[in-house]
């Protein structure tokens, strides 16, 4: 078994402290993280998610090779003004541009990503131990009702053994009687 550190058996101590508190004052742990993340996020942080879903979906893919496309042959045909000539030094130019703005805010929405899946592990972890602690508590039950239900019993079977022996001896002083 892992031993945990002193910092590790307080941070442990005190959750399920929190835990306890929750559950004595009748909070839910349990909790949608999809709107707590949601609740956590700033103007930018929502851009930049609605940016990275926008430039990794197919549709954005489609329309960006649609555009290329139109611009290398705007520019490939002779007879019209060309204002980027091939090898299309200005459209490396926009493509080095539009990369470069994309990729921290990709980055950054990864970041959020990660972070929300780390807010799911503490929530998971909070719900599974607050399931330990009821768990414990149902046995610790269960335990003082097999041991009240076991007292019981000795008591019932202690009174009929008394009724036995009483039950007994009046049978022997009768049986003395009818013997005599």
């Amino acid at each position: 078994m892992i031993e945990l550190t002193e910092k590790e058996q307080q941070a442990q101590k005190a959750l399920e402290h929190h835990i306890l508190e929750k559950k004595k004052r009748g909070h839910r742990l349990s909790r949608n993280i999809n709107i707590v993340h949601k609740e956590r996020l700033n103007l930018g942080d929502r851009l930049a998610d609605n940016l990275a879903d926008w430039a990794g979906s197919w549709t954005f893919i489609s329309l960006f090779m649609i555009v290329l496309a139109i611009w290398m042959v705007l520019n490939s045909i002779a007879l019209l003004r060309v204002f980027d000539p091939f090898p299309f030094i200005l459209l490396n130019l926009v493509l080095s541009c539009i990369a470069a703005i994309q990729a921290p805010v990709i980055m950054m929405s990864q970041n959020r990503q990660e972070a929300k899946d780390r807010l799911r592990a503490e929530h998971d972890y909070e719900v599974n131990l607050k399931a330990e602690i009821e768990i414990e508590q149902l046995h610790e039950k269960l335990d003082t009702l097999r041991e009240k239900q076991w007292q019981e019993l000795c008591e019932m079977q202690q009174r009929q053994i008394e009724m036995l022996d009483s039950k007994n001896k009046v049978l022997s002083r009768n049986a003395r009687l009818f013997t005599t």
